[in-house]
């Protein structure tokens, strides 16, 4: 009966306090696991703070500064660089096979500055000596993933033609750079991806 009593007495005890340290604690944990953008960071502890202003009837909107201060910190600290997470995502949604529309969507969703994301870009056509072979690239990678196009037996290309470049398409190439991966031939497709970890 008392433990009974005890365990209702914890349950009406209120959601601690939301403090300028809890905020810090909760940003350096997640931090410590996760790249994140600073729009990121924002969403994660305004969720946070929304749960616990719930929890102890607060208004989550009193707390917008706080959230504020802490991600300004963990920018000053270099915890969280727009620029050094788009250019790493970049390289990880190319790889992947992301187009140059699909990657710029998925760094938008995640918050980064579309400037931000157009110099990403920039950086990238700069190290590459052809441009348009990051994007053919990528389409190959896409194709490989979706085992599309050459990846399908020699049998099921033709029947599958059309919509392998559907989805070539949705995925956000160019008619002509989804036809090129879409219709190369599978020796090709294995030689210039041999030795790549993809």
């Amino acid at each position: 009966m008392k433990s009974r009593i005890v365990a209702n007495e914890t349950k009406a005890r209120p959601a601690p306090a939301i403090t300028e340290q809890w905020l810090e604690r909760v940003a350096l944990h997640y931090l410590d696991r996760y790249s994140a953008t600073e729009e990121m960071l924002r969403r994660l502890l305004a969720r946070r703070v929304e749960r616990r202003s719930r929890d102890r009837g607060e208004e989550p909107g009193a707390h917008s500064e706080l959230i504020e201060k802490t991600v300004a910190r963990a920018v000053r600290a270099g915890l969280v660089d727009d620029a050094r997470f788009t250019h790493a995502r970049l390289a990880t949604l190319r790889r992947r096979g992301a187009s140059t529309r699909k990657a710029g969507a998925a760094l938008a969703a995640k918050g980064v500055d579309r400037t931000i994301v157009e110099a990403a870009l920039a950086a990238e056509r700069e190290e590459t000596e052809d441009s348009e072979a990051i994007e053919e690239n990528a389409a190959r990678a896409f194709a490989r993933r979706r085992r599309i196009g050459p990846n399908r037996p020699a049998d099921a290309r033709a029947a599958h033609r059309e919509r392998d470049l559907a989805a070539m398409a949705r995925a956000g190439f160019s008619y002509s750079v989804a036809r090129a991966a879409i219709d190369a031939d599978a020796e090709d497709v294995h030689h210039s991806t041999t030795g790549l970890d993809i």
